[in-house]
């Protein structure tokens, strides 16, 4: 899906400092002049995120949270007034098409997602409606989206309808690990994420309030980094046209393996059960000695020992890059998804071709390399479990 033409821009632009992001998060700052104090008043739950890009549907009516279940990917028919999950939806292939968080007040569900998304999640929901009693509606226009690491005060100005909490990386019920570590290792086992809604025309009363109760404000750079670093798939980067929820180990939080038939679902089982997935999610630990950062989509290989430029740019491309952030303390890092069969232990390299290198007479020298170490993430023998004996043995301990 394209993203919009002329994205939101948010009044918070307007801040002093304030850098537009591009991309996904055009309409709102990537940074306000100071990225290492951004990341890190973040992370210690000091700062807030405009998120006002962000797209908001609603589902209202009985029978709505029985109907997403029906759809998706996720069991929600249950779902308790405040309590947060995400869900999928699939097309027949069971690739993703979207990948909503969801939250209930107890009349009407919340649905949260990307730009880009968001009017085509609001059409498709509506065509699906039928004979049953829900009714959907694009909030967008009225409320706006804040990211934060810790929940915000409860006395915000304005109506405050709906708090979501990431879900990652806890198991939900009924789902299962793809991941090469225990879940204690997880990466992000102490990663927070708060999505609070408030309304659009009280975004500046909101952060300007938190200002004066010792919040600051991050832009989406900073968000992106602890993201990263915590393992953490993004519609907007990490799913593309092929995607399947076992690349990117959202088996985990957004599937429910023994829920009844769902668009996709025979696709989700067979790979689960009986096979692996092709391409699988990878952290990567980029070189920090370059002054640049590759861009998404720059090309993963995996190069012979000792291989030069000049053959490194004629290999054949191993992944993808989806993401690219500097983390205030592990500096460059990246996800990508490579195929399953690449060698977990093999260094790689990102080739970015959208920037070319110079020589010392200012001459295209060609793509530039980055040596990028990886972190598995999804292991290469996910999946398969029919047949496999009772507990998954990771790193020689049953689970």
């Amino acid at each position: 899906m394209s993203e919009p033409a002329e994205p939101r821009l948010s009044p918070l632009l307007r801040r002093d400092g304030a850098v537009p992001a591009s991309g996904s998060d055009a309409g709102v700052a990537a940074h306000y002049g100071n990225l290492t104090a951004e990341q890190r008043a973040l992370e210690q739950g000091r700062a807030v995120v405009d998120l006002s890009h962000r797209a908001v549907v609603t589902v209202s009516g009985p029978d709505r949270l029985s109907w997403l279940t029906t759809l998706s990917s996720q069991q929600v028919a249950d779902l308790a007034p405040g309590d947060s999950t995400e869900l999928l939806l699939l097309d027949i292939s069971g690739r993703i098409e979207q990948a909503p968080a969801i939250t209930d007040d107890g009349e009407t569900a919340w649905l949260i997602t990307e730009a880009s998304h968001g009017p085509e999640l609001a059409r498709w929901l509506d065509s699906m409606k039928f004979m049953l009693r829900v009714e959907i509606a694009d909030r967008t226009a009225d409320y706006a989206v804040l990211g934060s690491a810790a929940a915000l005060p409860e006395d915000l100005p304005g109506q405050v309808p709906a708090r979501w909490q990431d879900p990652w990386p806890r198991l939900a019920p009924g789902a299962a690990s793809y991941a090469a570590v225990p879940d204690e290792e997880h990466p992000g086992a102490d990663y927070s994420w708060h999505l609070t809604l408030v309304q659009r025309d009280r975004l500046v009363d909101v952060v300007e309030q938190l200002g004066t109760q010792g919040w600051s404000i991050a832009g989406t750079f900073a968000a992106e980094a602890l993201r990263v670093a915590a393992w953490r798939p993004r519609l907007a980067t990490e799913v593309d046209e092929k995607a399947i929820p076992h690349e990117l180990d959202l088996i985990r939080t957004a599937v429910h393996l023994s829920k009844g038939c769902y668009k996709g679902q025979e696709t989700v089982a067979r790979v689960h059960n009986l096979g692996h997935p092709p391409r699988r999610l990878v952290f990567l630990h980029l070189d920090g000695s370059e002054h640049t950062l590759p861009v998404p989509g720059a090309e993963v290989i995996a190069p012979k020992d000792g291989a030069d430029p000049e053959a490194m740019e004629a290999e054949r491309a191993v992944g993808t890059v989806t993401s690219v952030a500097r983390h205030h303390e592990m500096g460059p890092i990246a996800l990508a998804l490579v195929k399953r069969k690449v060698d977990p232990t093999a260094q790689l390299v990102v080739r970015d071709r959208s920037t070319q290198a110079t020589d010392e007479q200012g001459e295209s020298s060609g793509p530039s390399f980055y040596a990028a170490a990886q972190e598995l993430i999804v292991r290469p023998d996910a999946g398969q479990t029919v047949g496999r004996p009772q507990g998954d043995f990771l790193r020689g301990r049953p689970r």
